[in-house]
């Protein structure tokens, strides 16, 4: 069980959970000088908004907690930080379902990226909720904070072999095999963008390849873009821009998780993960603007900006994925800015011709706040990659519909699969925000999960 979430505490303080439509209500029941003491200081039962109220003799007598119009796990995600370091318990007896998405909503709002701090700040405990399925919370939390860790990590301390550890360590844990492709050995098996991309780099690139479960079960593969930092390459990026490409492996941080949580909870899938890891580094042996470089799949590419390096070493990942045809092939990706001008920060652009899949895993985000937004694969627009010399350009002939082409890139790498997904996501978030600390993001997971889960469990 996480340590944010306990059994047995002799001494815990009440929190009261009130929607706002409930709250009048709750108020005229209270006693006068609780009445009078949230009156006076205008509590308003905003989402995530809380007050102490003091006992007869100075001590915490109970918080209430706003709710809002629309109630869910984020509510909760402040109050560890945010309350005295004791112990609480929510005094209702919510339904079973939230209080798992409180007690998720505490845990993820506990979070801290300790590694480089001398002391860990102690946080406040909640007394695990009544009918909460805590097992899901824990496997959850600790998936969500292995993306965020692995994204929140430098890239000094986080390049393709740090990246190649993360995941041995996973599949050690959960039984899975794993295989590492590393160096010129991706030229002699037939990985030519990976090896291009990364080998401007003193940190050797690889192709990570993770398989779990029984040969016999339906086949999930998950792709994770895992650039440890993008220079731009030889169109290299401004300071600004290059500030946060520690984050550029965020898809493979992403999907390692959502693997993670698969195993954990022993799906009944034959799961295979799979990471291209590169630095897209500068020197005299880095891959350059013009250049037509070959694919795994067999089609030539021309380079027209070094700094969309993404969709490049994820194509020989996507070929390799789909030639296996599996039952869901889903990518994860930093991939564009473009998607993050069209849906901002908090939702991943999602790319899928399946409708089905779409609509679950929209369903899916709503109900658990972890929600995706479609985007159109537009055929009429991969004409924008054509290339003259090539049989494509790694970009468009103009700056429009960014994250369509990006996208319709990816596709021609995918003709045998029936469901497949391409997730453009941001992994992070820019402030601090009741349950999502700055810093690195898992964005999706769950949602992936839950339709996962019913798809095939």
């Amino acid at each position: 069980m996480s340590s944010f979430i306990v059994d047995g505490a002799e001494a815990t303080v009440p929190i009261w959970p009130v929607a706002k439509a409930d709250y009048e209500a709750w108020l005229s029941a209270r006693p006068e000088t609780e009445r009078r003491w949230l009156v006076a200081t205008e509590f308003k039962p905003e989402a995530g908004a809380y007050r102490l109220i003091a006992d007869a003799e100075g001590g915490l007598a109970g918080v209430v907690l706003g709710l809002g119009e629309r109630p869910d796990l984020w509510c909760y995600g402040g109050l560890a930080k945010q309350l005295p370091k004791l112990t609480y318990r929510i005094e209702t007896a919510p339904a079973p379902e939230t209080a798992t998405a409180a007690a998720l909503g505490w845990s993820l709002g506990a979070y801290g990226f300790s590694r480089y701090l001398a002391n860990e700040t102690p946080r406040a405990q909640l007394l695990a909720p009544q009918g909460a399925d805590l097992t899901r919370v824990e496997r959850t939390a600790a998936a969500v904070f292995l993306v965020r860790d692995l994204i929140n990590t430098p890239a000094g301390d986080l390049g393709p072999g740090e990246l190649a550890e993360a995941v041995e360590g996973v599949a050690r844990r959960h039984g899975a095999s794993t295989t590492v492709i590393v160096g010129d050995d991706l030229l002699a098996e037939n990985y030519p963008m990976v090896h291009a991309v990364g080998r401007a780099s003193a940190r050797l690139p690889r192709l990570i390849d993770l398989r779990w479960g029984d040969q016999a079960a339906p086949k999930v593969t998950l792709i994770g873009k895992g650039v440890c930092f993008d220079s731009g390459g030889l169109d290299i990026k401004t300071a600004a821009g290059m500030l946060r490409m520690k984050k550029d492996m965020g898809g493979a941080a992403n999907a390692l998780g959502l693997a993670q949580m698969i195993m954990a909870a022993g799906l009944p899938v034959r799961l295979r993960l799979l990471i291209p890891a590169v630095e897209n580094a500068i020197s005299g042996d880095a891959f350059r603007p013009g250049d037509v470089l070959p694919t795994r799949e067999g089609r030539t590419v021309e380079i027209g900006n070094t700094d969309a390096e993404g969709r490049l070493i994820l194509c020989d990942a996507l070929a390799e994925a789909d030639a296996e045809r599996p039952q869901l092939l889903v990518d994860m990706a930093t991939l564009t800015g473009a998607a993050r001008v069209a849906v901002g920060p908090d939702l991943p652009a999602l790319f899928t011709d399946d409708d089905a899949l779409a609509s679950a895993l929209a369903e899916a985000g709503r109900g658990l706040s972890d929600p995706v937004w479609r985007m159109p694969l537009f055929e009429p627009y991969a004409e924008r990659l054509k290339s003259g010399i090539a049989d494509l350009n790694n970009v468009s002939d103009g700056p429009q519909a960014g994250a369509i082409t990006a996208a319709l890139y990816l596709k021609a790498f995918v003709t045998e699969t029936p469901s497949w997904a391409h997730l453009d996501l941001y992994a992070w978030n820019d402030k601090d925000r009741p349950g999502r600390p700055a810093g690195g993001e898992a964005q999706a997971i769950r949602a992936l999960y839950q339709v996962i889960e019913q798809r095939f469990g």
